[in-house]
């Protein structure tokens, strides 16, 4: 049972069946200071994902379309718990437990029952490390999790995490792909950076095992991007990268990684690299401004497959921070997502309607993707 409640954001929808999920909506998180006097903070969310907040509201809007066809589930509505993860592993594990232990009062189910809609699954996490955590709890009790993003090839192990499941293919393929364009470029002198967690690390170890077997390269160097934005670590990491004579650079890591290491990049003017991008940051739309351009432009990266899905946009440029069903405490994510997107950007006078609709549109002139 849950010693105390959690104040996550996040948006609901009470159904019949409930399906849990996890989403990156924000990826800086400021913690209070921690002493023995008082009961710490909520920790505070900020820097507004465009693409963790649209890969929500696809889910929602998925709800949605199942519900409306009588063909698919009848008789049963579906329901959704979604949180913001902030991309941090003890909020993502605080939301797991809420949604397995139970939220809120109990609901009248019908005319002689009460209780809480059973949680049928959790669709989540978009790390590998968070989703390792969250796994080996919810497999205690047979509950499905499906990834979404999660790469790493060790979630592949049926014994560790048998009520594993995802939706994309594991880091093993991706190496591969990578290898093969070294191959095709005839680049054996490369240097690798990766994120501190199963993410970097695994795909660091299929990465130089592949290499040493086929003898068809060598890495320059390998270094791991700090978790936090230790700026001595990251002016020592981008000091080897412009005295190195390598000139193409793997990254295995996330783009607040990529954030931090771009920032000394163009404080150094380090230029004329080759950089090959990890699906992880390959398409972020944070990287992709006129001050990284002159550094990032023609980079190679690994992306996802492009899916159309019939009404998603119309649905997704409908969202409004204002909307009745989504203006109260229980369905915060849209409404404070929204606001302090609109207040980091200085859009005070343009409704969000149309500031989405601006953000959905913005091509992806930086990445060339595979």
């Amino acid at each position: 049972m849950l010693q105390r409640q959690f104040n996550l954001n996040g948006m609901h929808k009470f159904g019949d069946v409930i399906l849990g999920g996890l989403f990156g909506i924000n990826f800086y998180t400021t913690f209070s200071e921690l002493s023995f006097t008082s009961e710490p903070k909520d920790p505070i969310c900020n820097g507004f994902d465009v693409l963790g907040f649209r890969q929500a509201q696809t889910m929602a809007f998925a709800v949605d379309e199942i519900n409306r066809n009588s063909k698919l589930l009848p008789n049963i509505l579906l329901g959704y718990s979604l949180y913001d993860s902030c991309v941090k592993l003890g909020i993502s594990f605080r939301a797991a437990l809420s949604m397995t232990s139970g939220r809120g009062e109990p609901l009248q189910l019908n005319e002689s029952c009460f209780g809480k809609p059973p949680l049928l699954g959790i669709v989540g996490d978009s790390s590998s490390t968070r989703t390792i955590a969250i796994s080996s709890i919810v497999s205690l009790y047979n509950l499905p999790l499906v990834s979404y993003f999660a790469t790493c090839s060790c979630l592949s192990d049926r014994k560790r995490f048998p009520s594993f499941f995802r939706t994309i293919p594991s880091d093993a393929f991706q190496v591969r792909a990578m290898l093969q364009i070294l191959r095709r470029f005839g680049w054996t002198w490369v240097g690798m950076l990766i994120s501190d967690d199963d993410y970097g690390l695994h795909a660091a170890r299929y990465l130089q095992s592949d290499m040493a077997q086929s003898g068809r390269g060598c890495l320059a160097y390998l270094e791991t991007l700090p978790r936090k934005n230790y700026r001595t670590e990251y002016e020592r990491i981008v000091g080897i990268m412009r005295k190195s004579t390598s000139r193409v650079v793997i990254v295995f890591a996330h783009e607040t990684h990529m954030l931090n290491l771009m920032q000394e990049v163009v404080k150094q003017n380090v230029t004329g690299l080759q950089w090959i991008a990890s699906e992880a940051w390959t398409a972020a739309t944070v990287l992709q401004t006129p001050s990284y351009m002159p550094f990032l432009a023609g980079a190679l990266g690994i992306a996802i497959r492009r899916g159309e899905i019939p009404g998603l946009r119309d649905f997704l440029l409908r969202i409004h921070p204002d909307n009745e069903t989504l203006n109260s405490q229980d369905n915060n994510l849209v409404r404070d997502s929204s606001y302090r997107l609109i207040q980091n950007l200085k859009f005070y006078t343009l409704p969000l309607i149309y500031l989405v609709g601006i953000l959905l549109c913005i091509p992806t002139r930086i990445l060339y993707v595979i």
